[in-house]
């Protein structure tokens, strides 16, 4: 089986942060090392890095319980989860690395970035316990889902009441995003979670889709010395806009190069100069490609393109293609320049 790694040349955010005189950690996981040893969070732009590789499957093989962490460059035994015993949850192991981490730069003598990667709420549905929800009158499978969500939202509210009690938070923002919509899996158990939970709404698609319930995803940035900063913006943005965004708060806007804008205006509350093109794509289900360009959407599937007024359909379930040739002319015109074809991902 292939699995990407970023070569030497990637440049990541690590790198980024890095150039710009920044102190980096990351905690969780990384899936980008693919089979190569020497393509960790290490060779790759972050000071400090422990969490799973790909490349070392005892880091998570027993997926929340893992027996071995590698911990900056060196494989270590979790004690307490070795000979399948289940004494240290992922989650919680993650949220004490951070805070460790954390801890060593209260001084605030140098600025710091830590990407903090929980696996929660991936399948497999797994916890320690069913916390708060255990009683409450639902099949096991959705008390557990929750639960797992519990275990995150309270593993992040320690690191924001560690940010706020050591004096950090005067001058750090936390970001909080998902990487994808609901579901991590086709499965007939995934699926009856996420509609218990009615976990896309009124969106359209699952994870591995290009309509809205694939891509779009909660995305919240929490910095306190922004006095006049909005509750909410509805100005769109995509994962290619995190490399900018981070360097326009570090001061640091050259040295790469990236198809994204910051989206740090907005999140101070000022308004977007103008529309453009986000574009995603995915290869699991056949060749799909996702365009968001204003308030219209186009998905292209099976070599035609869908359209979808999102102003007035959220639900992408009216396509407008034929009613609109004009917008569907500019979207196919970016299409001819939106991707770089890959050997390892051919278009057929």
């Amino acid at each position: 089986m292939y699995r990407a790694n970023l070569t030497k040349d990637d440049y990541t955010i690590g790198n980024l942060l890095q150039d710009a005189g920044y102190n980096t950690s990351l905690v969780g996981k990384w899936h980008v090392d693919g089979y190569d040893s020497l393509a960790t969070p290490l060779q790759r732009g972050f000071d400090k890095f422990s969490g799973w590789l790909i490349n070392i499957p005892s880091t998570y093989t027993n997926t929340y319980w893992p027996d071995h962490r590698y911990i900056n460059g060196k494989l270590v035994t979790v004690a307490p989860n070795t000979n399948e015993k289940r004494g240290y949850y992922e989650t919680n192991m993650c949220t004490d690395e951070a805070l460790a981490y954390l801890e060593t730069q209260k001084d605030g003598k140098k600025p710091f970035f830590l990407m903090l990667n929980f696996n929660n709420p991936h399948s497999p549905l797994d916890v320690p316990d069913q916390a708060i929800y255990k009683h409450m009158n639902w099949p096991e499978d959705m008390k557990t889902y929750a639960a797992m969500v519990y275990y995150m939202d309270q593993a992040v509210g320690k690191v924001k009441d560690y940010l706020i009690k050591s004096g950090l938070s005067k001058n750090t923002i936390v970001f909080f995003a998902s990487d994808n919509g609901p579901r991590s899996e086709p499965t007939s158990q995934l699926k009856a979670v996420s509609e218990f939970f009615d976990s896309n709404g009124k969106l359209k698609g699952y994870k591995r889709d290009m309509y809205e319930g694939g891509i779009r995803i909660p995305f919240i940035a929490w910095a306190p010395f922004l006095k006049n900063a909005p509750k909410i913006s509805n100005v769109p943005g995509y994962f290619a806009d995190i490399m900018p965004t981070f360097a326009d708060i570090a001061g640091k806007t050259t040295g790469f190069k990236t198809d994204g804008l910051s989206i740090y205006p907005a999140i101070k509350g000022e308004k977007p100069k103008k529309n453009r093109f986000l574009y995603w794509e995915f290869f699991e289900l056949g060749f799909e490609q996702g365009i968001r360009y204003g308030r219209w959407k186009g998905v292209k599937r099976h070599h035609k393109l869908e359209l979808y007024d999102l102003k007035t359909d959220i639900g992408e379930t009216n396509d407008v293609a034929a009613s609109h040739p004009d917008i569907v002319k500019q979207i196919e015109d970016y299409l001819l320049t939106a991707r770089t074809d890959s050997p390892y991902w051919t278009v057929k």
